[in-house]
């Protein structure tokens, strides 16, 4: 069977992007995570049922993944600011499900043409892509956590000022647009716990495979 360094190189980016998207989109898809935190985060005490939160929350989030084109949260008002910063969430969302989409298409069919063409991916240093694609993301989220949980406020700042760049409508008035006390900071914390976590999970097991593997090769 015939190995290829290119191959390798692809399923390694492949993988990660794979990993990363999905880890991104389980609190983005998982509506009883948000709805996990209504109670412990004291959100009732607003003024709002249980039931007008989860309403909001989920008219909100029906907007940002595409579900439904005119914002809304809704008892809630909001500003026409908070509701052009929702769009720009929108195409963040948007783009991770789509780039999981397509990486996780595309890593399908380059194992399925791997198969057929009787191709595997070179073992560089006698490790796999899924070793490299997990050694490097996870190497990498481990740093990114860290330095995140030593000052958390000042992570949430650098994280909108990169992915909103030269805007400010991020910055709410609880005034005009409420909603932004049902999603207080500690959940937007949670959330990242949460997708370092699966991140973290996913990379041990893909060394694990690749470590397992590697000995497979080896018996006689």
């Amino acid at each position: 069977m015939k190995t290829s360094k290119l191959l390798s190189v692809v399923l390694s980016v492949l993988i990660a992007l794979v990993v990363l998207t999905g880890s991104i989109a389980v609190p983005l898809l998982c509506r009883s995570f948000y709805y996990a935190h209504i109670g412990p985060m004291g959100l009732e005490g607003y003024g709002l049922s249980r039931a007008e939160i989860e309403t909001a929350y989920n008219e909100m989030m029906d907007f940002c993944l595409g579900r439904r084109e005119e914002f809304s949260a809704g008892v809630l008002a909001f500003s026409q600011s908070g509701a052009d910063h929702f769009a720009d969430v929108r195409g963040l969302f948007l783009l991770d499900l789509w780039v999981l989409r397509a990486s996780l298409a595309a890593l399908l069919a380059v194992l399925v043409v791997c198969k057929v063409k009787r191709i595997r991916p070179q073992r560089f240093l006698g490790r796999g892509p899924g070793f490299w694609a997990a050694a490097g993301l996870g190497a990498s989220f481990l740093l990114v956590g860290g330095l995140a949980a030593l000052d958390f406020d000042r992570a949430f700042v650098i994280f909108h000022s990169l992915f909103f760049p030269g805007k400010d409508n991020w910055i709410f008035d609880w005034h005009t647009d409420p909603i932004i006390l049902f999603l207080p900071q500690d959940f937007f914390r949670s959330c990242a716990i949460l997708i370092l976590a699966l991140l973290l999970v996913w990379c041990a097991a893909l060394i694990a495979a690749d470590l397992w593997a590697g000995k497979g090769e080896k018996r006689p």
